[in-house]
């Protein structure tokens, strides 16, 4: 046997073995949390070999169904949006490497977030501005220490994406900060860029309390527009 017929052959065998873990894993055959069954078991089980079996595990970790240490047996991690996003990492690694990508991705948090803004002033209730609420001042009393200052920006927007009840949204926002963060903890600040920030948030709350979309999204894709020409000086991008 060759050795690409070899290695196509150990292929298909992981393929048989992650698409089988992974049916037991979604139907909660594994609960999550609990250890995949024993590596000689799942040999025996599937008939494959160690190396087939580890490739397979492999394959699961890098989907976010299963937490794999060394020395310790694989842990099931129920199939979620957060999971997903997490196991897109490395893609949208490599395509913030590319030129723009960084702007395509923050258009892509603007279009969104525009979206949300004019959903949060039609529908938000009265517990959701008050969470807007608290996040503002928030905000506002951290406008003298800047790394305060972000963790509460960030929590702003994220009450935003909370506001839908859509649980997808906040596993976004976590992801936007993540895939972004690297940029944006680079962005100078000062007390007087934290006030002008904090103005901005001020305004898009206001609009959403005052039941008024056009003028939610007007403040927010004005906020986000004046913050990447404040940011994209901290890289080099084509």
């Amino acid at each position: 046997m060759t050795t690409a017929s070899s290695t196509n052959n150990r292929t298909r065998a992981s393929d048989a073995v992650v698409h089988g873990l992974e049916a037991r894993i979604v139907s909660g055959d594994i609960a999550d949390g609990a250890p995949l069954p024993p590596e000689r078991d799942l040999i025996e089980t599937f008939g494959v070999s160690r190396t087939v079996v580890r490739e397979a595990v492999a394959t699961l970790a890098s989907r976010g169904l299963v937490e794999n240490r060394p020395r310790f047996r694989p842990v099931v991690r129920r199939p979620g949006v957060d999971a997903a996003l997490a196991a897109a990492n490395g893609v949208v690694g490599h395509l913030l490497a590319n030129s723009g990508g960084v702007k395509n991705l923050y258009d892509t948090r603007i279009f969104l977030e525009a979206a949300l803004v004019r959903q949060a002033a039609l529908t938000a209730r009265k517990d959701d501005l008050e969470a807007l609420r608290l996040a503002l001042a928030a905000n506002e009393a951290a406008i003298p220490d800047s790394h305060q200052f972000y963790s509460t920006d960030v929590a702003f927007h994220a009450v935003l994406y909370d506001i839908s009840r859509n649980p997808i949204f906040p596993a976004i926002h976590k992801a936007f900060t993540g895939w972004l963060a690297p940029h944006w903890v680079k962005m100078p600040r000062s007390p007087e860029r934290n006030r002008v920030n904090f103005l901005r948030h001020s305004d898009i709350f206001v609009a959403i309390r005052d039941r008024d979309p056009d003028g939610a999204e007007a403040a927010l894709t004005s906020h986000l527009h004046a913050a990447w020409e404040y940011v994209r000086g901290t890289f080099t991008e084509e």
